[in-house]
């Protein structure tokens, strides 16, 4: 079965990425290690960041700690290395292209920043490789990988292949608010092992006049948080995935046990908002509902917690004073005990970045040097300085999260047993169906219709042959 259907994608990455697997334009053969290594030395990095304007953080800490860093390290070897870092500073799709491009044509960075749900596509496409075969046996060799997480490690993995390291991580739980679950006689450490129990804590919620239960994201206002903050999280606790080897998600009974969740929670029950998930601004008015009390149980990711009700003088969208002391937070159980992906009983989502290794590099093993310099101990610890956020590495969130216990729980609670979006091109337009099929059901529609049509809606993007439906 093929992996995806290229006459499906949409936009110019990607049909930039058709072209060369079409046309077979392979990158070039990097040059012999040892003899591009003798001598004067340019490494060259490229990411969608720069000084003073996106992601300008990350421009600035390698443009002042880690270029400085590395070649003063070169220095002490004896070898005489120059990185230069290629800043960029565009929107995405516009990166995208750049360095599929510059891929496609034999060029490009020693080493390219990149969001790990481009990997499979790029991967697909010939553009990169698995980084043991660009930078030689050191890779697998490397002591850093003892301290990322398998689950972590597939955010820039495919095939069961690593193609690159991730610069950070994130992972969704169960938010809920302690004090209205106290006036609706829930247990304020609250623990649920199925979805009958988050149900059952949303009825009794449900009794408090003026409190909205549950917010699960639905529909297509709310986009891509619609398949992360809902869909997703739900469909692994099935066992099910999005993209397996079987093929794309199809109209299976996993799926209808997810929308069949929807439906109980918007429809039949009453236990969430239906018209929130229709409006521009829905998820962004969910996060000051949350914020005022007047919602229970919120499905999201570690953001919520550090940039929405932060209460940190200007961080905070929706800032909560009294964050630490009324907010919870909890694993998202699978559908029941062992039902999850992996035959886990608790299941998350997560995304991020990363970095990849150019396979027409002229010095692959140097360049490997330098990624693997990029994510030591001491790089992310220089990078995070002064702010809190969760790192890839085990022994660096051990340090600079110890102040911070709730993405101290990410870290090491939920991150272990996070899924990831696949890495495919036709994703973006599979995720659009899904949230065309959350909306159908919050509008009423039966879930038998809301299935058969979304199943002809995936077929439509990437052929029958490539539908897993049950």
């Amino acid at each position: 079965m093929r992996r995806t259907t290229w006459g499906a994608v949409a936009g110019a990455a990607a049909a930039t990425l058709v072209l060369a697997a079409c046309t077979g334009g392979d990158p070039e053969e990097p040059a012999d290690a040892s003899e591009a290594a003798e001598g004067p030395v340019t490494l060259t990095i490229v990411t969608n960041a720069i000084s003073g304007g996106k992601n300008a953080a990350e421009a600035d800490w390698i443009a002042d700690w880690l270029i400085p860093e590395f070649e003063s390290a070169m220095e002490a070897e004896g070898r005489d290395v120059t990185v230069v870092f290629e800043a960029q500073g565009v929107d995405d799709e516009d990166y995208k292209t750049k360095i599929a491009l510059d891929l496609q044509a034999g060029g490009g960075a020693d080493i390219i920043g990149m969001d790990g749900i481009w990997v499979g596509e790029f991967a697909e496409a010939g553009y990169i490789a698995p980084l043991s075969e660009v930078g030689g046996s050191a890779v697998d060799e490397w002591d850093g990988w003892e301290q990322i997480p398998d689950a972590v490690q597939n955010a820039l993995s495919f095939d069961g292949e690593r193609y690159g390291i991730p610069q950070g991580a994130d992972g969704r739980v169960l938010f809920y608010n302690k004090t209205l679950f106290a006036q609706a006689g829930l247990d304020e450490d609250w623990e649920p092992t199925s979805w009958d129990e988050v149900l059952d804590a949303a009825r009794a919620l449900k009794e408090i006049e003026g409190v909205i239960p549950i917010q699960l994201n639905a529909g297509t206002a709310m986009g891509e948080a619609t398949t992360m903050q809902g869909v997703l999280p739900m469909l692994v606790g099935t066992g099910a995935q999005v993209w397996d080897e079987d093929g794309w998600l199809g109209g299976t009974e996993e799926l209808g046990q997810v929308l069949d969740l929807y439906r109980t929670i918007y429809v039949d029950e009453g236990l969430g908002d239906p018209v929130l998930q229709q409006e521009a601004a829905g998820r962004d008015t969910s996060f000051a509902q949350f914020a005022a009390g007047e919602i229970g149980i919120l499905l999201e990711g570690d953001y919520f917690w550090r940039s929405v009700i932060n209460p940190a003088e200007g961080v905070g969208t929706a800032p909560m004073a009294d964050r630490d002391e009324v907010v919870g937070y909890t694993r998202i159980p699978a559908r029941e005990p062992g039902t999850g992906v992996n035959g886990q009983d608790f299941v998350s989502m997560s995304g991020g970045t990363g970095r990849v290794l150019n396979p027409g590099s002229e010095n692959p093993e140097l360049a490997w040097e330098l990624l693997a310099f990029m994510n030591s101990a001491e790089a992310f610890e220089s990078r995070v300085a002064g702010t809190v956020s969760i790192t890839p590495r085990d022994d660096v969130n051990a340090t600079v999260l110890e102040g911070d216990p709730m993405l101290t729980y990410i870290s090491e609670e939920v991150l272990p047993l996070s899924s990831y979006r696949p890495g495919l091109a036709a994703y973006p337009e599979v995720s659009l169906a899904l949230q065309d099929a959350t909306a159908s059901v919050v509008a009423g529609d039966p879930v038998e219709d809301v299935l058969a049509a979304y199943t002809d809606a995936v077929a439509g993007i990437v052929g029958d042959e490539n539908v897993n439906d049950g």
